[in-house]
């Protein structure tokens, strides 16, 4: 429920480096775990207490929801 006005800087930088990679990065060349990896650790080095889990928490529904999406289209 938040809106994007809200969030840190530096999550949302995170998060649109990461959503990027992980929707049209090919996955040979950017594994989604060491995306988010990635991410998790620059959001915690450089944004709040909790950015570490926030940026978890949403590239994590990202990739459910892509995962999703590729399904329902193979079917």
């Amino acid at each position: 429920g938040y809106r994007l006005e809200r969030l840190p800087r530096v999550d949302r930088a995170v998060l649109r480096l990461a959503t990027s990679e992980l929707l049209y990065a090919d996955e040979e060349d950017v594994p989604p775990k060491a995306a988010v990896n990635e991410a998790i650790e620059v959001a915690k080095q450089f944004g709040t207490e909790e950015s570490g889990r926030f940026v978890n928490g949403v590239l994590g529904k990202i990739i459910r929801r892509r995962d999703e999406l590729r399904a329902a289209r193979k079917a």
